[in-house]
């Protein structure tokens, strides 16, 4: 897969949105997001579920963000492209 840029999330093939990451900046984001759903879940759960949620949306939007950032742009796709914008 041809890159003309150091993406960090590679689009998915099939469907919208990113991949797992390419690069170890990408892994260390999702590492980073994955520790903190598991530290809001223990230390949060199941107390406070409403103060739970709204950390897991906020990790959440800050992941996506990084996402559209740092990835490749997002489009619907239903496969290989032959270039021209049409599936082979």
């Amino acid at each position: 897969m041809p890159m003309d840029r150091d993406y960090w999330f590679p689009a998915k093939r099939y469907g919208y949105g990113w991949g797992l990451p390419v690069r170890w900046q990408g892994w260390l984001v999702i590492l980073a997001w994955l520790a903190i759903i598991v530290t809001c879940g223990l230390t949060l759960m199941p107390q406070r579920p409403g103060a739970f949620l709204v950390r897991v949306t906020i990790a959440t939007a800050v992941l996506v963000f990084v996402c559209y950032l740092k990835g490749e742009p997002a489009r619907w796709r239903w496969g290989e492209d032959r270039g021209d914008g049409r599936r082979r």
